[in-house]
């Protein structure tokens, strides 16, 4: 990983100024190159990334690709080897509860959020809400179409566009970390067709205004999403204490979920 520039530095400012400042620092687009290549694959997990190849993969230098890599690590998306380098984090099933824990309060969050946004706009549409019915288009499009990675992508923005939607900068801000982690687990389990079903149900509920019903949907989905990840990774039912996800039929959440709607 470590190494000289070998001349990249003086690329790497030509680049820059040939952008004529339009383009996003060579640094931020290594980055979303290499999330991207994560994401979807690419770079499997527990792959090693090598500086220089990923350089010359991109057409930089290696500074802005080192500056890419360093900011990966802290996103969670890479881990540092223990004498040098760096690779693409293998998900444990720690990692994955550890991620849901702090998903599911945020995102319940996010649902009542913006719920009580369209109530106070009403009878106005308040900007996002459009963008947020069109994930779910994206969705079934790419569902039927058999395209996993844009049906993953659209349920990610699905999740976001509800974020947007809350109006609460904060929350985005302490979302946006958490994002590319989803979306990698996302991709990596299977996607169940009832999964967007409750994406349509949350939307419902968000759109008419109602707090707690989409907050509780919203807890629901989470809890279904961790016991399909948990099921899809390390083939078991989550083991979860609260009673949530067990089952094809997830227990007693099957009749608490109905009762909602």
């Amino acid at each position: 990983m470590a190494g000289n520039d070998d001349g990249g530095g003086n690329r790497e400012a030509g680049e820059s100024a040939k952008s004529g400042g339009a383009r996003p620092p060579l640094g931020s687009r290594a980055r979303d190159a290499i999330r991207e290549r994560i994401v979807d694959r690419r770079y499997p997990q527990g792959s090693r990334l090598v500086e220089r190849e990923i350089a010359e993969e991109l057409r930089m230098s290696r500074v802005p690709v080192r500056e890419a890599l360093r900011s990966l690590v802290t996103e969670g998306l890479l881990e540092l080897l223990p004498h040098s380098g760096v690779r693409v984090r293998r998900l444990a099933r720690a990692d994955v509860e550890h991620l849901y824990e702090v998903w599911e309060p945020l995102a319940v969050q996010a649902s009542r959020l913006a719920a009580r946004r369209v109530a106070r706009a009403a009878p106005q549409e308040p900007e996002g809400l459009g963008a947020l019915r069109g994930t779910l288009d994206v969705a079934e499009r790419a569902a039927a179409a058999d395209e996993g990675a844009r049906e993953v992508a659209a349920h990610t923005a699905f999740h976001e566009g509800i974020v947007a939607l809350s109006g609460n900068p904060l929350l985005a801000r302490t979302m946006e970390q958490l994002g590319w982690q989803l979306q990698l687990l996302f991709g990596l389990r299977e996607e169940p067709a009832h999964m967007r079903a409750q994406h349509a149900v949350i939307f419902r509920h968000i759109v008419a205004g109602d707090e707690e019903t989409a907050a509780a949907s919203t807890l629901l989905h989470v809890r279904d999403s961790r016991s399909v990840a948990l099921r899809s990774l390390f083939g078991d039912e989550g083991d979860d204490r609260r009673g949530h996800g067990r089952g094809d039929d997830h227990g007693d959440d099957a009749a608490l979920y109905t009762s909602l709607y």
